[in-house]
């Protein structure tokens, strides 16, 4: 199981989310697409989903805190209790004994991150 992880801001388009997954390393063999349930909805990530035709996994905001990631973003901390939304997420829908195959990538127009 390959799972792309992401974290994005609100006003992320689309775009934002592809180019971040390109970043990580691009989308071949990703089985689902996955965020924390606050984000899940977000027109963006539906889009998203729907473009590469891949399931979405919701992960509970109280999951993050217990995983260990590789990146530290402050501001993901401070939001979520894990220093990368996208490692975090990304790691808790692959499964107990997942393994990064990419740490957190940055889409150019500083939107989205993506980690698989």
């Amino acid at each position: 199981m390959k799972v792309a992880g992401f974290g994005f801001r609100k006003g992320a388009h689309v775009d934002s989310l592809i180019a971040a997954l390109e970043a990580a390393g691009g989308g071949a063999g990703v089985t689902s697409v996955a965020t924390v349930v606050d984000k899940a909805d977000a027109a963006a990530f539906q889009a998203l989903a729907e473009r590469l035709g891949l399931p979405i996994d919701a992960v509970p905001v109280d999951a993050l805190p217990w995983v260990a990631v590789e990146t530290q973003s402050e501001k993901s901390k401070a939001m979520y209790g894990t220093g990368s939304l996208s490692e975090a997420v990304a790691l808790i829908a692959a499964g107990p004994s997942a393994r990064l195959l990419a740490a957190r990538a940055l889409s150019p127009d500083p939107m989205a991150t993506s980690a698989l």
